[in-house]
């Protein structure tokens, strides 16, 4: 078997707006109940009155087993050539960033923020050559926003933290399409 040697996203038709919108929208809202379950266990561990607190583990579960699903859709849905690669990559960055993060700055949404951006840079298809250092960018920029909020208006930071890592990589990605326009 030969395989060929063009670019993985040679002959995709470009993305329009509404469609990476819409990939970013509908992995979002898949998003939001695994953060929403990590955040439960993790608050049942660090709990002073363990009898009242739910178990843990199931939270913890079911927010860990979401979280492929939401870089499968993600994949998917941005039409990323490669999905199934991808997914799997987007799921070892999660990881490889989101657990030093979490490490280093004490707390798990700084590192949930941080870890699924990084997999998320992966996982959505860029039509735009060299759109990933963008996205890196855009996702150090709102982990460290997550870092002061968490510290300092501990509600917001909660409550927004499942909506930034994959609103940044499409506003990195806008601002990198009308750079390369130029003034019109």
């Amino acid at each position: 078997m030969v395989r060929s040697r063009r670019p993985p996203g040679a002959g995709a038709q470009p993305l329009s707006p509404k469609q990476v919108w819409r990939a970013i929208l509908l992995s979002t809202l898949l998003l939001v109940p695994a953060y929403w379950g990590l955040l439960v266990g993790l608050v049942s561990i660090a709990s002073d009155d363990p009898e009242r607190a739910p178990s843990a583990g199931p939270w913890i579960a079911f927010g860990l087993c979401l979280i492929p699903f939401v870089f499968l859709a993600l994949a998917f849905l941005s039409q990323q050539p490669r999905a199934p690669r991808a997914t799997v990559w987007a799921m070892i960055l999660c990881l490889v960033v989101g657990i030093p993060v979490s490490a280093v700055s004490a707390d798990a949404v700084t590192g949930f923020v941080a870890g699924v951006g990084a997999g998320g840079i992966v996982a959505m298809r860029s039509d735009l050559d060299r759109a990933w250092r963008a996205r890196a960018l855009a996702i150090v920029i709102v982990s460290a926003w997550a870092f002061v909020t968490v510290r300092t208006v501990t509600d917001v930071a909660l409550l927004l933290a499942p909506v930034l890592p994959f609103t940044s990589l499409g506003v990195a990605d806008h601002l990198v399409e009308i750079r390369r326009e130029g003034p019109s």
